[in-house]
């Protein structure tokens, strides 16, 4: 599926000065060059099908990192849309509320059958809004899910390992205060929709969406309809992986597959310009249920200048797509590619870029060889947070992994400063501390795990009482209209940007702690009388500072 969202504090900021967006139209032209930009000559290899929706005109463009692949993708290739299922799943739903067949505040039990162990919190149950909000406190996925490979993690799921599996979770807080993307509540969620529907997940779809909108290629179980061909998808190392499958009533977590056109049609209804009937349903879909990070029904509630953008992402093993929809500016912006973009950040700066020109667009990913002294500086044991140990090792100019128990595979190395294993769909992303030291990101199949060195004889710094850490408790203003909130929950230190999901802290040192995962360095400074008076905030080589208030 799709990566959640992650507290990029530094990326956020710059959205929040975005100029006015410029009002001229797109042509195919000029489309096609934007995506060269972008596109040409990435080490990955990615074919990506794009197209820029206005009201009186559509750009489209179909094009590859190489030129000699261009016959892999066309308008009659079928991509798998990942995630951006969820928000059909949504577009069902409350065609059903409308309907007055059920509400939001229904609770998620009260749509499965009789018995199904759902698991609440201290009597507070998960209601529908909760999960359309990935504020349910169900885990990622769920503990039956059987894979056997992570080449087609979800092919061995029923409906019934699915429910079961909900008798094995449990809440860490109350449903609606929390922000964790959770597959899981979403299959439950696309089960939950087809039985009060009474009929399938595919034969909903199609007779609620796909028909009335025009979405003649797009499907999910069934065979691709006459003149559509099922694209095949990449790892960024450029090797065809196969397809993922999806038991039907789950497959609104991520298993629609549909051409450009049918996403083009799909974009065109979000704006209001295609599918009366359909108009109340996906307004409803479009309009704000949380703050934290803002969202609608399964739809991301990003900021472009001074509008709203409704936007969702999508991976599979294979493919990655983007969809956003711009109301204000009567914009909307699909993108759909061939190959797995999830481990290298997605979709995303293109997609911004194309929903807003403000937003820089970014380059290709070209190998290029690293500096020797990145590499020695590398160099070292390190423990991936909950996991195995990890050595990296350079040789012959190239930086090789091992992870415990495992082969050596050799690294290579791109220009936006990645290193990624030759034979494998991973990405080993370097982090410099504040301090000159480094450790890393490993990101594979859509999780982000911290590394940190193991330093030989070097004694962990003792956990900070629950009192202490209340002592760092407070909002510090880093930019205008925004703000980074520091709690302690539970005995933990939280942080949390403005607009965003909170994410723990882990202490390094006295009056230092660090969100690993996303290269964040916070330093907390004390006035004379031994007070916490301010934080510095390090990212990506800049810091901000805050006073507390």
């Amino acid at each position: 599926m799709n990566v959640h969202p992650v507290a990029l504090i530094l990326a956020l900021s710059a959205s929040l000065v975005a100029p006015p967006a410029s009002a001229a139209a797109m042509d195919d032209a000029a489309l096609a060059e934007v995506v060269r930009q972008r596109l040409h000559g990435d080490r990955t290899g990615a074919c990506l099908a794009v197209a820029v929706v206005e009201k009186d005109n559509v750009a489209r463009s179909f094009q590859c990192a190489d030129p000699a692949d261009a016959g892999r993708i066309g308008p009659d290739s079928a991509f798998e849309i990942g995630s951006v299922s969820k928000t059909m799943v949504a577009t069902l739903l409350a065609q059903l509320v409308l309907e007055g067949k059920g509400s939001l505040d229904d609770t998620l039990a009260s749509w499965l059958p009789p018995g199904t162990p759902v698991p609440d919190w201290q009597g507070q149950p998960i209601l529908l809004r909760h999960v359309v909000t990935h504020t349910s406190g169900l885990p990622a996925l769920p503990s039956r899910l059987g894979a056997t490979g992570m080449d087609d993690p979800y092919a061995n799921l029923d409906a019934d390992a699915l429910l079961a599996s909900l008798g094995d979770a449990k809440l860490a807080a109350a449903p609606g205060s929390a922000f964790e993307y959770s597959n899981f509540a979403s299959m439950v969620l696309s089960y939950a929709v087809a039985r009060r529907a009474g009929m399938d997940f595919e034969s909903l779809l199609r007779q609620r969406l796909f028909v009335p909108l025009g979405m003649d290629g797009a499907y999910v179980d069934a065979p691709p309809p006459e003149g559509v061909r099922a694209a095949i998808g990449h790892t960024p190392n450029r090797r065809p992986t196969p397809a993922w499958h999806f038991a039907t009533d789950l497959a609104g977590v991520g298993g629609v597959r549909a051409t450009l056109e049918d996403m083009v049609r799909y974009v065109q209804a979000g704006l209001g310009w295609r599918g009366e009937a359909l108009q109340p349903a996906l307004r409803l879909t479009h309009a704000p249920l949380s703050q934290q990070p803002p969202m609608a029904m399964n739809w991301m509630l990003a900021r472009a200048g001074e509008r709203q953008v409704l936007v969702h992402e999508g991976g599979t093993g294979g493919f990655s797509a983007f969809v956003a929809i711009d109301p204000q500016r009567g914009r909307g912006v699909v993108i759909l590619s061939d190959t797995t973009w999830n481990s290298i950040g997605s979709l995303g700066s293109l997609g911004q870029h194309l929903v807003d020109e403000s937003f820089p667009l970014g380059k290709p990913r070209r190998e290029v060889a690293a500096d020797p002294a990145l590499l020695q500086a590398l160099a070292g044991e390190y423990q991936l947070q909950g996991g195995m140990k990890m050595t990296l090792r350079t040789r012959e100019g190239r930086l090789h992994v091992q992870a415990e128990g495992q082969g050596e595979y050799a690294m290579g190395h791109d220009d936006a400063g990645d290193f990624y294993p030759l034979e494998l769909d991973a990405v080993l992303h370097p982090l410099r501390k504040a301090d000159g030291r480094y450790g890393f990101t490993w990101m594979q199949m859509g999780a982000m795990v911290p590394a940190t060195r193991i330093e030989p004889g070097a004694a962990a710094p003792p956990a900070p009482t629950a009192e202490a850490l209340r002592g760092y408790a407070g909002d510090y203003p880093l930019l205008p209209g925004f703000s980074l909130a520091v709690r302690e929950q539970g005995g933990v230190l939280t942080a949390q940007a403005t607009g965003q999901g909170a994410f723990p802290l882990q202490a390094t040192a006295a009056d230092t702690f660090e969100a690993a995962a996303f290269g964040i360095e916070i330093r907390f400074l004390r006035d004379a009388a031994g007070e916490v008076q301010s934080l510095e905030l390090h990212q990506g080589g800049q810091v901000l500072r805050g006073r507390r208030e």
